[in-house]
């Protein structure tokens, strides 16, 4: 109890705490952006495989391994070689490894450390930002899952259900105690969030005859909305909308892609949701006073 008082009077405690427990945090979303997918997609073979052989009646599900966040151990996927914990250390297992796997000597990539120390980076802002107390911990718990969100989407175009409902959730449980907003503003948030965007997909795939973007798209903003209320979404849509275009474009340039090759849209609402999330109450300010509402 002396130590969390001491780091509740202390900012510099509480951030540098903050900051080192992110770090580890950062090393369990690298692996919840890699199995997460994986898990997904193992569910949805065995579903497939139950549905074709439906009128078997020999047939009998295929036992494969357990797979979840936790287990198996983490391993190289060139070589198989077991990630030991001292390998496993965010960031300086990294360094110490000179980037490379100790078994095969197969590079590790980037995203790993990137990971970690965006995290915990970010995770110290919101510290400095919001204080010690519950709204810190709740935008904590908003940040690590928009990471994980918005990296997946990188890595395979996918929004998992399993973290944007419970997300969309729990925005508005937090403030149905009313730890941002008031809880009507919450529940017009996730409505206005997910159908804005809904309503821009059905007018695309009406004059085009293409989707223009997926049902994870609708959640997470619909999530974004459950926790910063219906007021963030106009900037959310605007700000993802202005990044995407920009970033996408630079990046496919460079890669020398086709413009007609699909981009993610999910990393830039999570960056926009944070934003917004982050510095609601200046950005709605600055927006009544530039509309003059």
């Amino acid at each position: 109890m002396q130590l969390i008082t001491l780091i509740e009077q202390n900012p510099v405690l509480l951030i540098g705490t903050v900051g080192f427990f992110s770090l580890l945090i950062g090393s369990f979303l690298n692996a919840a952006i890699y199995r997460l997918p994986v898990m997904l997609q193992r569910e949805w073979d065995a579903e497939c495989h139950e549905h074709l052989n439906a009128d078997n009646p020999d047939y009998v599900a295929k036992e494969t391994e357990r797979f979840n966040l936790f287990v198996p151990r983490s391993a190289c996927p060139t070589c198989n070689h077991p990630i030991s914990s001292m390998e496993n250390i965010p960031v300086l297992s990294y360094l110490m490894l000179g980037g490379k796997c100790k078994g095969c000597k197969t590079r590790i990539s980037m995203q790993y450390p990137i990971i970690e120390i965006l995290t915990s980076v970010l995770s110290m802002f919101i510290a400095w930002k919001f204080g010690y107390g519950w709204p810190m911990l709740a935008m904590l718990v908003f940040a690590w899952t928009m990471i994980t969100l918005g990296m997946i989407d990188v890595n395979t175009m996918l929004l998992p259900d399993s973290l944007t409902l419970p997300l969309m959730w729990l925005g508005l449980v937090v403030n149905y105690f009313g730890l941002f907003i008031d809880l009507h503003s919450a529940v017009l948030g996730a409505i206005f969030g997910y159908l804005s965007l809904w309503s821009v997909y059905q007018l695309f795939k009406l004059v085009t005859g293409k989707e223009g973007m997926g049902y994870g798209d609708f959640k997470i903003l619909a999530a974004i909305g459950a926790w910063g209320g219906w007021q963030v979404i106009p900037f959310t849509i605007f700000a993802s909308a202005c990044l995407g275009a920009v970033i996408g474009i630079i990046v496919m340039k460079m890669k020398n892609q086709e413009n007609s090759q699909p981009i993610p849209y999910g990393p830039w609402l999570a960056l926009a949701g944070l934003i917004a999330l982050i510095w609601r109450d200046e950005i709605i300010l600055a927006m009544v006073n530039y509309f003059q509402l």
